[in-house]
């Protein structure tokens, strides 16, 4: 049997809605060229790789086919190329050359003079009538034409698929008005490595401080094993934190201390061998989400940031690629924006 439940409500006064896995954020790049966001937040730490991709290239599909051809050649949603490995870049464009060549279709691939920023390849989508784009690979969608004035109740449907894992959201979906769907588009995918799916502003994406404290604070954590003795040897007490009996630390500490006192506590772990985890945690916009996700009945919680409230939410299916569609009432109206979890089992 199927349960609906209200996760909260979200406010997008720009008027664009981004559908993106929260924990990938740090990589937004908002109006700056991503190649100004550090490889590392990537996973890379080659010095040959790094620069492979800072120097990545963007191309714009372009001639009388354009849009065909980008369709055809199947490599991105939309008509660009994004974050083109630069020792790729040449290979890329022999490839889709070929691709034209081969399906009789007039178009090409142009370079362009600098790659194109995140929240520019938001309003490009938005423009077109709302789609998926890649963020460094993974796919983000975004919406155009959402009510700016008022709040967005965020629904999610629950249901028991029998499968031994208990009862998991089917579809979580942001409600645009009243109005009954009578159809639906698909919009693209959103890719999850993190577990969580986040509704947001575009605009206020561009200010979102993922990893970086919003109050000059942080606080130090840690579990396990060995969290008793860890807790004696550094004169550490419960955090106190809801959600997180057992958790030891320190909270509302000075970065620069806080990140001295992570520090002393991984050494000691590593040099003894001892088991225990050991987590960092600056007070970004990403921590501030995630606190209440950690205490929430429905692994949920939600992020002022200017005018906007934004909305992250586990998927209770952890990670993979989930569709994003807009339902549409009788007239063609967008009445929801829905995530869908169930496909999962197909």
């Amino acid at each position: 049997m199927e349960e609906i439940f209200r996760l909260g409500e979200i406010s997008c006064p720009s008027g664009t809605l981004i559908v993106v896995d929260g924990g990938h954020l740090g990589l937004w790049s908002g109006e700056r060229s991503p190649a100004e966001i550090d490889p590392a937040l990537l996973g890379i730490d080659d010095t040959a790789m790094a620069s492979d991709v800072l120097n990545s290239v963007d191309f714009a599909v372009v001639g009388p086919d354009a849009s065909a051809a980008a369709r055809s050649f199947d490599r991105q949603p939309g008509a660009m190329l994004h974050d083109i490995p630069a020792s790729r870049a040449a290979e890329t464009g022999t490839q889709f050359e070929e691709h034209c060549r081969a399906s009789g279709l007039n178009a090409r691939l142009e370079a362009l003079p600098s790659r194109e920023p995140h929240a520019q390849r938001v309003r490009r989508t938005a423009t077109d009538g709302g789609g998926s784009f890649l963020m460094f690979g993974v796919p983000v969608v975004a919406v155009g034409g959402v009510p700016r004035d008022r709040r967005l109740p965020v629904l999610a449907s629950r249901v028991d698929f029998g499968d031994g894992f208990g009862p998991r959201w089917s579809e979580i979906s942001v409600r645009l008005s009243d109005g009954r769907a009578e159809s639906s588009v698909p919009l693209g995918d959103i890719g999850v490595d993190w577990a969580r799916v986040l509704f947001g502003d575009a605009d206020a994406l561009n200010t979102w401080q993922h990893n970086d404290p919003v109050d000059g604070l942080a606080d130090v954590a840690f579990w396990g094993a060995a969290a008793d003795e860890a807790a004696a040897t550094f004169a550490a007490s419960e955090l106190g934190e809801p959600g997180e009996e057992g958790v030891r630390g320190w909270t509302g500490l000075d970065v620069a201390d806080a990140r001295e006192r992570a520090r002393a506590v991984m050494s000691w772990k590593e040099e003894t061998g001892r088991r225990m985890m050991v987590d960092f945690r600056p007070h970004s916009h990403h921590w501030q989400v995630m606190r209440q996700i950690r205490t929430s009945a429905f692994e949920a919680g939600t992020v002022d940031i200017g005018d906007a409230r934004l909305l992250c939410a586990m998927t209770t299916w952890g990670d993979g690629y989930f569709p994003v569609s807009a339902d549409l009432d009788a007239s063609g109206v967008v009445v929801a924006v829905r995530v869908s979890f169930s496909d999962m089992l197909e």
